[in-house]
């Protein structure tokens, strides 16, 4: 089987698993059992296989087992077309996080040359009603996901504002000290602006490209206020345009820090924000799934997806569609419910283990379908 899939996983000391190991192949994985057993801890591990903080942003120290806080370990092996890598990450005693490929150190953003991971969590049900900042981080994940140098625009463009916003906050005003953190940020913010509109022109794309009537969202990027300038040229004359404005602020006004995705539900008209729980979550699904199907059109495969709790707020059918979503992809989904019945469509396409928890402790065991 050629793609993109873990086939071992193993968990020491984190978070509620002790030590775990899960065999598999490249069908879906279902995981159930009762809410607290520690399913989503596994999803979080599995999310260490791309570059970034994970599903939860934790830190490291935060992912070790208590109360022992012995550090953590998560290894796998990672099929990657016709390559297998052997991916070890682990932390010592909360210390940063460590990588290894193949035995060899490596930074994280190696992982985004062997591996691209797609997640949806309960915590981004709420993305269309709260505030801007999540919408943001929710594109600039599926933006990474298409262009693995964003992830350095985006820190380069966030670490440059930080020091012109002390510059604003401590009232300096010579333009002198503004000059060359105000270039950085136009070029990088430039950057980031030209992925996120490239992305959302991929994602609207493969929406169309659906297998089921999944609903599909029209897309918009959006400003605070005003808009955002298309070059970098054009952005380092706005912001030492709003210098003025942004000294009474202490902070910067202007760039794709201030930028927010706008969707509607395209059949019906109605924006993302007024649409029912339970299409909002549809929504969502919609654009992960066209997120990995544009993904697969790139490299050949589709992406590894984490899917937390997914079948909440989907009736019956939404679920029979997701699943058919998956299979048509042939995605490695690792999927997590409450009850083995939440996946009875799937049957034999899937693998399924059962979480409980023992005193405290995590045990996973592979179950038949």
């Amino acid at each position: 089987m050629s793609g993109l899939y873990l086939t071992e996983l193993t968990l020491s000391h984190f978070r509620s698993h002790k030590q775990g190991r899960v065999v598999c192949d490249g069908r879906p994985v279902a995981i159930f059992g009762p809410n607290g057993a520690g399913k989503t801890n596994i999803l979080e591990a599995v999310s260490l296989f791309s570059p970034g903080r994970g599903l939860r942003r934790a830190s490291a120290e935060d992912m070790t087992r208590r109360p022992e806080a012995l550090g953590w370990k998560v290894t796998g092996l990672l099929h990657s077309g016709p390559s297998i890598h052997e991916v070890a990450i682990w932390s010592e005693t909360g210390n940063a996080r460590q990588l290894r490929i193949d035995g060899k150190a490596a930074p994280q953003s190696e992982l985004g040359r062997i591996a691209r991971v797609l997640w949806l969590i309960p915590a981004m049900d709420r993305l269309w009603i709260e505030g801007a900042e999540g919408r943001r981080r929710f594109l600039d994940r599926m933006t990474l996901s298409f262009f693995p140098s964003h992830g350095d625009a985006v820190l380069g463009y966030e670490k440059a504002m930080r020091e012109r916003n002390r510059l604003l906050k401590d009232q300096v005003r010579d333009a002198h000290w503004y000059a060359a953190l105000e270039g950085q940020m136009a070029q990088t913010g430039a950057a980031i602006h030209a992925n996120r509109r490239a992305a959302l022109l991929r994602l609207e794309a493969a929406q169309t490209q659906a297998e089921t009537a999944f609903p599909t969202a029209q897309l918009e990027l959006t400003q605070t206020e005003g808009e955002m300038p298309e070059t970098a040229e054009d952005l380092r004359a706005a912001l030492a345009e709003s210098r003025f404005r942004d000294l009474a602020a202490g902070r910067s006004l202007v760039g794709p820090h201030r930028a927010d995705l706008y969707g509607v539900f395209a059949a019906k008209g109605v924006p993302a924000k007024d649409c029912s729980t339970g299409e909002q979550k549809a929504l969502l699904v919609s654009l992960i799934l066209a997120n990995a199907r544009a993904l697969a059109a790139d490299l050949g495969a589709p992406p590894i997806l984490l899917l937390d709790e997914v079948a909440a707020h989907l009736d019956a059918t939404r679920r029979a569609a997701l699943y058919t979503e998956i299979t048509a992809l042939g995605a490695q989904a690792w999927m997590t419910g409450t009850g083995a019945e939440l996946f009875d469509s799937l049957g034999s396409a899937a693998q399924y283990l059962e979480v409980t928890d023992h005193a405290g402790l995590s045990e996973i065991r592979a179950i038949a379908p």
